[in-house]
This record gives C-alpha cells, sequence and structure tokens, in this order.
C-alpha cells in the first residue's frame, strides 16, 4: 500500500540482435539468455515477450556486409528493414522501436564518418536521417538515434516529417557516456570501433552539467523521449534529467550491467533473481519511466509470479 516505487513489465524496453539467416538463434557468450536471431526465430521472441507482458522491443542489426559508410543502415532490405516488417505484419500490436547508428554497419566500427582520420559530425547527419526515415518507411514506431552526433534530433526529424512519417517517435539516446559497460555489447554487434575510441563523441564519464545541456539541445529538436546510457553509474543523471523535464524519460541498463548480474549468479554469489529486480527498481526510483534492458523477460515474468 505505502510502496512508493513500483516496477512492472509495461516499463520494459527489450533489446535484440536481429541476424541474416534462417532458423538461427546463436548464444552470444558474453551475454549469457542472449541471442543473434534470424527473423523468423525473432518474431516467435517477440510474442512470447509479448505473452510475458513486454510490449516493447528495441532492434540492433547484424549487416551481411559492412563499409565506410554503413550503407547496410538505410538499405530497403536490410536486416532491420526486413525484421520490422515481418514484426509489424505478423505481431501488429508490438511497439518496434529501432536503433538508429552506423556503428554495426561500418568496417571501421565508428558511428559516424570517418575523414582524415577523426569522426566528421556534420556530413554524418544526412546518413542517420535516411536510416531512420528508411526503418519508419518499413514500419518502425519509434526510432531510437544512439550515435550522439550533435544535431541528428532535428535532421532527423526534418526527415521525418518531410517524408509523410511525423507520427514516427522518437527517443534520443540524449546523455550517453564512453562507458566500459559497452563491451559485451560491441562484441555481440562486431562494433568494436578498429581505431581509437568514442570519447570525441559520447561524453565524459565526470561531467554531471554536460547531460543537462544535451538533453535540453535534444529537447529542443524534437525528441519525445529522452535516454541515460548507462543506468546504474548514471543514476544522478536520470534524476537529474527526471527533474529537468515533463518528457517521459528513459535509462539503458546496459550489457556489461546485465552480464555482471548473469557472471556473479552463475558462480552462485547472488541470488540473480533479488539482485535484478532490486537494480531495476532502483532505477525506476531514480527517475526512469522507461527501462531497456536484457533482463526484460526474465522480470516480467519474476514480477508477475511476485505479483500473481
Amino acid at each position: 500500500m505505502v510502496r512508493e516505487t513500483r516496477l512492472a513489465p509495461e516499463d520494459f524496453i527489450y533489446p535484440l540482435f536481429v541476424a541474416p539467416g534462417n532458423g538461427l538463434r546463436r548464444p552470444i557468450a558474453s551475454m549469457p539468455g542472449v541471442f543473434h536471431l534470424s527473423v523468423d526465430t525473432l518474431v516467435p521472441e517477440c510474442a512470447a515477450a509479448m505473452g510475458d507482458g513486454v510490449g516493447a522491443v528495441l532492434l540492433f542489426g547484424i549487416p551481411e556486409t559492412k563499409d565506410a559508410r554503413g550503407s547496410e543502415a538505410w538499405a530497403d532490405d536490410g536486416i532491420v528493414q526486413q525484421a520490422v516488417r515481418a514484426l509489424k505484419r505478423e505481431l501488429p500490436d508490438l511497439l518496434v522501436i529501432t536503433d538508429v547508428c552506423l556503428c554495426e554497419y561500418t568496417d571501421h566500427g565508428h558511428c559516424g564518418l570517418i575523414e582524415a582520420g577523426c569522426v566528421v559530425n556534420d556530413a554524418t547527419l544526412p546518413l542517420l536521417a535516411r536510416t531512420a526515415v528508411s526503418h519508419a518507411a518499413a514500419g518502425a514506431d519509434m526510432v531510437a538515434p544512439s550515435d550522439m552526433m550533435d544535431g541528428r534530433i532535428g535532421a532527423i526529424r526534418t526527415a521525418l516529417d518531410e517524408a509523410g512519417l511525423a507520427n514516427t517517435a522518437l527517443m534520443s539516446y540524449a546523455a550517453k557516456y564512453a562507458s566500459a559497460f559497452y563491451g559485451p555489447f560491441r562484441d555481440a554487434a562486431g562494433s568494436a570501433p578498429a581505431f581509437g575510441d568514442r570519447r570525441s563523441y559520447q561524453m565524459d564519464p565526470a561531467n554531471r552539467r554536460e547531460a543537462i545541456k544535451e538533453v535540453k539541445l535534444d529537447i529542443a529538436e524534437g525528441a519525445d523521449i529522452v535516454m541515460v546510457k548507462p543506468a546504474l553509474s548514471y543514476l544522478d543523471i536520470v534524476a537529474d534529467i527526471r527533474a529537468l523535464t515533463d518528457l517521459p524519460v528513459a535509462a539503458y541498463n546496459v550489457s556489461g550491467e546485465y552480464a555482471m548480474i548473469k557472471a556473479a549468479a552463475q558462480n552462485g554469489w547472488i541470488d540473480e533473481k533479488r539482485a535484478v529486480l532490486e537494480m531495476l527498481t532502483g532505477i525506476r526510483r531514480a527517475g526512469a519511466d522507461i527501462i531497456l534492458t536484457y533482463h526484460a523477460r526474465e522480470a516480467a515474468r519474476w514480477l508477475l509470479l511476485r505479483d500473481g
């Protein structure tokens, strides 16, 4: 009766990796319980998630080929575009969100175009906008730019509107930090930079006020939801953003956070169920309305058992 913070399956977005092939369900070693899925195995996985009470998914694509521009990201027959069409055809009530970034699709692993060994911001924006439009045209309900290029929210919003896709929602990775907790994801997505790092465009973990600036810019450019990533080391940022805006606030419980709990649980060092639910409750308590988490299905089942 007096519990201040409540956690429910509808709070979760379930990130998934979709790859070419048929009948594919390939385990990702650094993320126990997470898989590369082909489109035909993705659909039943999403149906099962809906059965668990999780009504939203975030798709990351693993392309067959990569190049310097990441051109598979906006291909009409790209893996994400194929997946979106299949999901909206088979599961029309599922909320389908797509990651918009170039890092999975470029042969150098960076989130933008490279010139003279550096990521170039402005030249990347049209490619991000083109990717977002292709995802929305395939049927995505929401696009989620994760690249951290300056001005990309405005560029994407303008491109969507001009393409007659004004109803496509936009969830911005607004405060995305240059974190050590992305390692398992980069393993899963094959997106580790071939040289250098991403600190020139992702945020310094030591900076708090900068997050306010970044979020304000994205709100001004048309973001519908703003996200903090990662979650656990940045709960103060989640709380700051919650106090700043009435927009929905999302927090991404990232791959490294997931993998740490899985590894500790497999070694018998912690109670996985209690640890996961405590962690997710803490993220909600800090102010997140929405949590992106690889624990989504199992956490939803535990919550249903607890409350049922």
